[in-house]
Formats: structure tokens, sequence, C-alpha cells
């Protein structure tokens, strides 16, 4: 199902790579979840993982959160479908233990936004990554 596109092609990347990465490296729960629907889908691809509706969605954050010292994603290359309210993005993400010790990943994440009395929300995530899921 395709819903109306309500962002333009510049507040697609930024809800993406701004208003979404931007609160996920800042660890701030309550502006991550808001960027999704209550229903919202989150999927990793590459390790066969669903998170189905805001509650799952925040324990996998909790746990994300909880695992890392410093959550950094950067570098990100987008391509926007602004006619049908999608984006995916390319990107680093390098997640730092308390230990000192450094994951890199090379990901891709796809988004699917649907407009909503609240705003427009992700309704759907995938995500590809290059190594292990960090987001269980």
């Amino acid at each position: 199902m395709q819903y109306e596109p309500v962002l333009s092609r510049a507040e697609l990347i930024e809800l993406a790579t701004r208003t979404y990465f931007g609160n996920v490296d800042a660890k701030n729960m309550a502006a991550t979840l808001d960027c999704f629907h209550d229903e919202a889908l989150f999927c990793v691809q590459t390790a066969w993982t669903r998170h189905a509706g805001k509650a799952e969605i925040r324990r996998m954050f909790e746990d994300f959160f909880a695992a890392y010292e410093t959550i950094v994603h950067k570098d990100f290359t987008c391509t926007v479908d602004e006619k049908n309210g999608r984006i995916a993005a390319s990107f680093e993400a390098v997640l730092t233990a308390e230990d000192g010790s450094v994951t890199r990943l090379f990901n891709t994440n796809f988004w699917r936004v649907r407009p909503g009395p609240d705003g427009a929300k992700f309704q759907e995530v995938y995500v590809y990554m290059s190594g292990e899921n960090p987001l269980v």
C-alpha cells in the first residue's frame, strides 16, 4: 500500500539522518520513538530479526543504547523517492563499547514514511548490515 506523500526530498533526508539518527546517537529514547508510528515494523533483513510495534522497538533500542558508550552514524548517501514517501541511506555506524572496543558497520536502511495526524513517521524500516546485528 502506498501512502500520500507529505514530505519533500529535503524533509525525508532530515527525518532519516538528522531527526532519527541524531536522536539515536544522542540516546534520546522519546525522540527516537517519536519517529515511528505506533504499529511500525523494524526489520534487520541480514539477521532475520523483526520488531513490530513501538513496545518491541523500544525494547530493542533500550538494549542497543545500554550496550554502547557512544553511537555515531555518519557519511550518509541518500536516495529519495519523494513521490512515494520513501528514502534509502547508506552510511557508517561506529559503535564504541564501555571497554573502548569499536565496532564499525557499513549499513543501508530503507524507510517507508506514512502521514498521520501527528506528522509523517516511519511505518517500516528495513536494515541491511555489514556485520553482526546489535539490534536484537
